[in-house]
């Protein structure tokens, strides 16, 4: 265990809670907070019927919640494994810190780490994500690989470090990653004062969950937000109205500030990974699984060429859908996830 890492356990141990919320959604049983450092984190956890074999970790992306996992939950417990879902930094009952480098892949693992060491000492766990917490899965495993006997990842491919930052600006104005246009907008620390109350949240969630205008225009795609229609648009989108009502909730908590603030610390991050870049790079030798949605329109399947090089069990898989996988083809994802664990189960 790493100094920091025993610094933070000694902190969550000492000023560390495990109070029940009061509400806690369906697929879940029970809702919990511990502080870790400067940090609160909270976590929901769902148990299997009998005693748990074993445990999930499930890290969700922007600007989802726990519940954007409420498909994949069941099917672990029904494998046997409690599920731990924390609301990731930024999020509702999570801390959301002013200091960018709070972000950092690097410390927000070294505070998931403490975390786990909280709630499974011990104990070796599958850890997966989707979108930014499918990115962080990668780092999170290169810096721990002893607390993890799987890992996986959802739409998010592993970009191993490098040894020049260069700016995402200037790699688009180089032709590369076209279709991430849309974090030059969602960096910009303006957006932060643009989304503040209910309305204005819950338009921005029915753009990033696909709704349209009567016309049929977007409100975001890979160029961004389109805020001339975002007053226009309207349901059906990939919640429903109940659903759709709960996350404006959540998020009128913290706001946007803390989950925009993940697209800020790309130099952090740069600077944390340089040494293993300097070493040359990072093997993962636990069992691996890469799920591509070939419908993202952001996250496209050619971001994941050479990657395999990088792993020593990597296993690669296809969904037939858009860039929310876990909720827009719910049993192609968990026929690939249930196939996965069987493998080393």
């Amino acid at each position: 265990m790493n100094l920091f890492r025993t610094l933070l356990l000694s902190l969550a141990v000492a000023a560390g809670t495990t109070a029940q919320e009061p509400s806690v959604p369906a697929p879940f049983n029970s809702s919990h907070s511990v502080v870790v450092g400067a940090n609160t984190w909270h976590y929901f956890r769902a148990r299997p019927s009998n005693e748990p074999k074993g445990t999930v970790l499930l890290l969700h992306g922007f600007p989802d919640l726990p519940y954007g996992w409420k498909y994949q939950v069941p099917l672990f417990t029904s494998l046997g494994y409690q599920v731990i879902v924390p609301h990731m930094l930024g999020y509702a009952l999570t801390s959301s810190p002013a200091e960018f480098d709070e972000f950092s892949f690097k410390k927000q693992s070294d505070e998931l780490a403490a975390l786990l060491d909280q709630i499974v000492p011990d104990e070796q766990v599958i850890l997966g994500g989707h979108d930014w917490g499918g990115g962080l899965v990668w780092p999170f495993a290169t810096y721990y690989p002893d607390l993890f006997k799987g890992i996986f990842s959802i739409t998010y491919p592993y970009f191993p470090p490098v040894t020049e930052y260069v700016d995402l600006a200037d790699a688009i104005r180089a032709g590369k990653y076209p279709t991430f246009q849309y974090q030059l907008q969602l960096r910009d620390p303006w957006l932060d004062r643009k989304f503040s109350n209910a309305t204005e949240i819950r338009q921005f969630l029915l753009a990033v969950n696909e709704a349209t205008t009567p016309d049929g225009k977007a409100g975001f795609s890979y160029k961004g937000i389109d805020f001339d229609a975002l007053p226009h648009l309207q349901q059906p989108s990939l919640l429903n109205d109940t659903e759709l009502d709960f996350y404006v909730s959540e998020f009128l908590i913290k706001g946007l500030r803390g989950p925009l603030n993940w697209y800020r610390t790309a130099r952090i991050n740069f600077e944390d990974e340089l040494p293993i870049a300097q070493a040359g790079g990072h093997k993962f030798a636990m069992p691996a699984l890469f799920v591509q949605a070939l419908q993202d329109h952001v996250l496209v399947p050619e971001l994941s060429e050479g990657m395999d090089q990088h792993f020593d069990k990597l296993t690669r898989a296809e969904v037939n859908t858009g860039h929310w996988a876990m909720i827009e083809g719910p049993d192609e994802v968990n026929n690939v996830l249930q196939s996965w664990v069987a493998t080393f189960d």
